[in-house]
């Protein structure tokens, strides 16, 4: 996918609120990291309690995995978990709009090698990541250390869609954006060695999915991380982010590649996948993005777990 232009166009007056809210964003954003923080928490408190059906899914979810939490500790995990999305926004405006040697001070990275040693024996690697809240500044801080491509999707909006591509980009000037159907594209940079990023921690319906546990619940879980680990080759690298306690940044984990994957059959794979995810969500509960519906998808014959809206 070519490098994203400035268009004449952008600048049509049904584009101007946008543009506005984007300068104001930029300036919030030159405030220090702790203030940023601050504020991202405050407007977790107010999407706590404006975004009602996100709030109702993420508090569903956290009951289906985490049923031995008390009602108590579960609200209160909530309650953070609103926090973390809060700070996510402005985490995506620093990854986009801070300078480079600024961001670069957050970041603790751990086993770079991995990614290293695959690159010097021309190995693909596939980096198996998780939708944390962290996710948007993970993928930027990893990015200024090692190229990383990345599966993409356009967004409705032009003038959205050049800014959030050219703010994640410049952390990569040679990655592939590529588009997330283009399973062929993806398979080629694999081939070439190179590292894509990627997540199979979503419910993205029964086609191409298998159920398999996960937090004790059938979940419908993509095989295409057995496919394209097969077929590109390419080792699969588990990757973390998680931001830290005491506000000195982000810790970035890159775990030693997952042995003998694929394995001798999807199923086993998926259930490998989703011990893995199960674990690392349970490390840092409050930064996953609960507020997906990753239980949609049910087997046949089995009631839905949400309730519906209205």
């Amino acid at each position: 996918m070519e490098r994203p232009r400035f268009r004449a166009s952008f600048l049509h007056p049904r584009f101007w609120p946008l543009w506005l809210g984007l300068g104001l964003l930029w300036l919030v954003t030159q405030l220090p990291y702790r203030v940023l923080l601050g504020l991202g928490r405050v407007a977790g408190a107010l999407l706590y309690h404006l975004a009602g059906s996100r709030r109702r899914i993420a508090a569903r979810n956290l009951e289906l995995c985490f049923p031995a939490l008390p009602a108590a500790e579960r609200e209160r995990l909530l309650k953070a978990n609103f926090a973390s999305m809060g700070i996510a926004f402005f985490e995506m405006a620093m990854s986009w709009w801070w300078p480079r040697a600024r961001l670069a001070k957050l970041a603790h990275i751990e086993g770079l090698e991995h990614l290293r040693t695959a690159q010097a024996e021309g190995q693909g690697v596939i980096l198996m990541a998780l939708h944390f809240t962290t996710l948007e500044i993970g993928a930027a801080l990893l990015g200024q250390v090692h190229t990383i491509d990345g599966m993409y999707r356009e967004h409705r909006n032009p003038v959205f869609d050049y800014v959030q591509r050219r703010g994640r980009e410049r952390h990569n000037r040679d990655a592939t954006a590529i588009e997330r159907e283009d399973v062929r594209a993806m398979l080629k940079v694999l081939r070439a060695g190179r590292a894509i990023w990627y997540a199979p921690d979503q419910d993205y319906g029964a086609k191409q999915s298998l159920f398999v546990p996960l937090f004790g619940i059938p979940a419908a879980t993509v095989t295409a991380t057995s496919k394209f680990a097969r077929l590109g080759r390419a080792r699969v690298v588990p990757f973390t982010q998680q931001r830290l306690a005491d506000g000195s940044g982000y810790r970035l984990t890159l775990h030693p590649p997952l042995e003998d994957f694929p394995g001798d059959s999807e199923e086993a794979d998926c259930r490998r996948i989703n011990a893995w995810v199960e674990v690392s969500v349970s490390d840092c509960p409050a930064q996953y993005l609960w507020a997906h519906r990753r239980f949609k998808t049910r087997p046949p014959g089995e009631p839905g777990l949400y309730r519906k809206e209205r």
